[in-house]
C-alpha cells in the first residue's frame, strides 16, 4: 500500500546533490550555450523575466502593441504581455492539442500583431512552421515559449532557437533548476546584443531577492525527495484542495507583480555543476517514458500527448487526454491526493482565471476550455515506482470507462 508520507513530485525536476551547492564556475550563460550548440544565452531570473525583456525590447522598436498567445498556457505569460503594457489576444487551440489552431491565428494576425507566443507544453514540441510562417507574413515575430522544453529537440535544433527568440524557465520541477530563473536567447546577433542593452536598463541586483532564492534553493536541495516533499509539496496541494482551490493547488495564483533582479554568482554556480548532469538525467526520462506511453496509450478512452516525428522532447511527466471533464475529474478525486505524481497542469484556460478576465476582450476559445477541462498531468519521475504507476493506471481505466 502506497505511504501517504511517500509524496511523488508531479514533475520529474533534477535533484541536487551536495557538490553542486560547493562554489565554482558561475558562467551559467556560456555553459547553458554550449548545452544547447547556440552562440550565446542570456540569464535571467525567471522565465517570465525574460519574456519581458523580449517584449519590451521587440516593443522599443516597433508601434505594434498586439501579443498573440493560446488561450491555454500559464498565465505568467499574459501577466507579462500586460507589465510590458502590451495587449494581450488569445487564440484557440486545435481539437484535443495545445497546438494553436492556425486558421484562427492567421485571422488574428495583422499589422499591429507586435509577437506570437506559441508554447511548447510539458516538453512536447508545438508545430512551430504554420506559427513562422503565418507571423512573418504580417511582420511579427515568433517567440517561443520554452520554459518546459530545455534539452528538447526538433529536426536536431535546440526548442527555443527556432523562432526568432526563444526563452526556457529555470524554476522548480523544470529540469535544470535555480530554484528560479530563466535563459533567453534570439537568432539574430543584433537583437542578442538589444536583449542584453534591455537587460541591463531594466534588471538591478536586488540583495533580499537574491538572499531568498538562495534559501529557497538550499531547500530544494534538502527536500526534493520523496520524503521531503510530502511536508513541502504535499501537505500544502492537500490544505488547498479541502478549502476547494485548486488554483492554489497547482500554485496558479500568481501576482501581477513580477521580480527583476540579477542572479547571483553562487545560484549560478549551482546551475553550472548540475547542469553536467542533465542529458543523462533526461536520456533517463525518455527512456522510462517510452516504456511506459504504450501501457497509458493501451487504456481505452486516453489520449497521451506524444512526440511528432523528428522531435525529441523532454519528458518531466505525461500529459494524458481523457475522453470527457467527468472521467478526468474521478480520475482526480482518487489519484491527486494520493502522492503518486497525478496533477493538472494549468486549472483554466486563459479567460477563466478571475484575476486575468480584464485583459482579454470576449473570445470563443472552445478547444483550450476542452483542453483544460479534460487533461491530467502524470509524473515521469523515477519515484513512481512500478507498483504506483499500476495503480494509476487501474485508475485511469476505470475512470474512463466510467466517464
Amino acid at each position: 500500500m502506497h505511504k501517504l508520507w511517500y509524496e511523488v513530485p508531479p514533475t520529474a525536476g533534477l535533484p541536487l546533490r551536495w557538490r553542486d551547492l560547493m562554489p565554482g564556475d558561475a558562467n551559467l550563460s556560456a555553459a547553458i550555450a554550449q548545452y544547447l550548440a547556440l552562440p550565446e544565452t542570456q540569464i535571467e531570473c525567471s522565465g517570465t523575466a525574460a519574456l519581458v525583456v523580449a517584449l519590451t525590447a521587440l516593443r522599443q522598436e516597433s508601434a505594434r502593441y498586439k501579443v498573440i498567445l493560446p488561450a491555454y498556457t500559464c498565465p505568467l505569460v499574459a501577466l507579462a504581455v500586460a507589465h510590458c503594457g502590451l495587449q494581450p489576444i488569445l487564440c484557440d487551440l486545435r481539437a484535443d492539442s495545445f497546438d494553436l489552431d492556425h486558421e484562427q491565428l492567421s485571422r488574428l494576425c495583422d499589422d499591429t500583431t507586435l509577437a506570437v507566443i506559441p508554447t511548447h507544453l510539458g516538453g512536447r514540441i508545438a508545430d512551430l512552421a504554420p506559427v513562422l510562417a503565418i507571423a512573418h507574413r504580417v511582420g511579427a515575430r515568433v517567440i517561443e515559449d520554452a520554459a518546459q522544453a530545455l534539452g528538447a529537440y526538433a529536426q536536431g535544433q535546440a526548442v527555443g532557437s527556432i523562432g526568432d527568440i526563444g526563452f526556457w524557465s529555470l524554476a522548480v520541477g523544470k529540469g535544470l533548476t535555480l530554484y528560479e530563473g530563466g535563459v533567453l536567447f534570439a537568432r539574430d546577433a543584433a537583437l542578442r546584443q538589444r536583449l542584453r542593452q534591455v537587460s541591463a536598463q531594466l534588471v538591478q541586483h536586488d540583495a533580499l531577492w537574491e538572499l531568498r532564492r538562495s534559501l529557497e534553493l538550499l531547500g530544494y536541495g534538502a527536500l526534493y525527495h520523496p520524503l521531503g516533499l510530502y511536508l513541502a509539496y504535499g501537505r500544502p496541494l492537500r490544505r488547498a484542495l479541502r478549502r476547494d482551490d485548486p488554483v492554489a493547488a497547482v500554485g496558479d495564483d500568481f501576482d501581477a507583480a513580477i521580480p527583476l533582479h540579477r542572479v547571483g554568482r553562487w545560484r549560478q554556480a549551482v546551475g553550472v555543476h548540475a547542469l553536467a548532469r542533465l542529458p543523462a538525467f533526461q536520456q533517463s526520462l525518455r527512456v522510462l517514458a517510452a516504456q511506459r506511453k504504450p501501457v497509458l496509450a493501451q487504456v481505452p478512452g486516453i489520449q497521451v500527448l506524444d512526440d511528432a516525428p523528428g522531435t525529441q522532447g523532454a519528458w518531466p511527466f505525461f500529459m494524458l487526454l481523457l475522453p470527457t471533464a467527468r472521467a478526468r475529474d474521478a480520475a482526480l478525486e482518487e489519484l491527486w491526493t494520493a502522492g503518486l505524481g497525478v496533477s493538472r497542469l494549468f486549472i483554466h484556460a486563459l479567460p477563466d482565471y478571475a484575476y486575468l478576465a480584464h485583459l482579454f476582450h470576449a473570445s470563443a476559445v472552445p478547444n483550450a476550455r476542452d483542453f483544460a477541462s479534460r487533461m491530467l498531468t502524470l509524473s515521469n519521475s523515477p519515484w513512481l515506482n512500478e507498483a504506483q504507476f499500476a495503480r494509476v493506471v487501474s485508475v485511469l481505466g476505470d475512470a474512463a470507462n466510467r466517464g
